[in-house]
């Protein structure tokens, strides 16, 4: 869904806070996003506490969860992934208001509304912007997609239901990819378990 009056991302940012709407901008025009399913959400706290402790015992930057824009000059966009993580060394993109340039990982759930946005759309936008890497979660399709920025385009590095992903932009990070389609999803204290044996 598409607002009709055009807005600069300064308007944009003001009009979003203003409201409390979940909505992307590009170009100027002003999309609506639907709300997260519960599987939706849970996947995303499962990846926040896979995630965020990593970073922080690392000391490797930080971890957002939507909502929150990413602004990218090239193609000018404000995106709002589900998940980043901005590296230390980038941390003086984060504003008060959203994170102005490319996340080092930015990680999409693909809901059923989203699914070509999420795979063609932001995968060439999040390329040209250099994005470092990104994951693609699709839970309906029970498909991951991992790429990384490998000589100056993005590579998918693994994909599919299953396998051990180890990331580029997280030294040492490795997800198992069967955990994501477990139902309930694997308790983080047994996988801690696991990976300390």
């Amino acid at each position: 869904e598409q607002l009709l009056r055009l807005m600069t991302y300064e308007e944009f940012l003001e009009w979003g806070l203003q409201e409390g709407i979940r909505a992307e901008w590009v170009d100027g025009k002003v999309f609506l996003m639907s709300p997260n399913s519960p599987r939706h959400q849970r996947l995303m706290k499962f990846l926040l506490f896979l995630l965020d402790p990593y970073v922080q015992t690392n000391d490797l930057g930080e971890v957002f969860l939507a909502p929150l824009q990413m602004r990218l000059n090239v193609p000018p966009r404000g995106r709002e992934p589900d998940l980043l993580f901005v590296a230390k060394e980038h941390l003086d993109r984060v504003r008060a208001t959203h994170l102005d340039g490319p996340a080092d990982l930015a990680v999409e759930i693909v809901s059923p509304e989203s699914s070509g946005r999420d795979r063609e759309t932001k995968l060439r936008e999040y390329e040209i912007a250099g994005v470092p890497e990104y994951w693609i979660i699709d839970p309906e399709r029970e498909e991951a997609l991992f790429y990384q920025h490998l000589e100056g385009r993005y590579q998918l590095v693994l994909g599919g239901r299953n396998g051990r992903y180890l990331s580029a932009i997280l030294p040492g990070f490795w997800l198992e990819v069967e955990w994501l389609w477990q139902e309930p999803l694997p308790r983080i204290d047994a996988i801690r378990q696991q990976s300390r044996a």
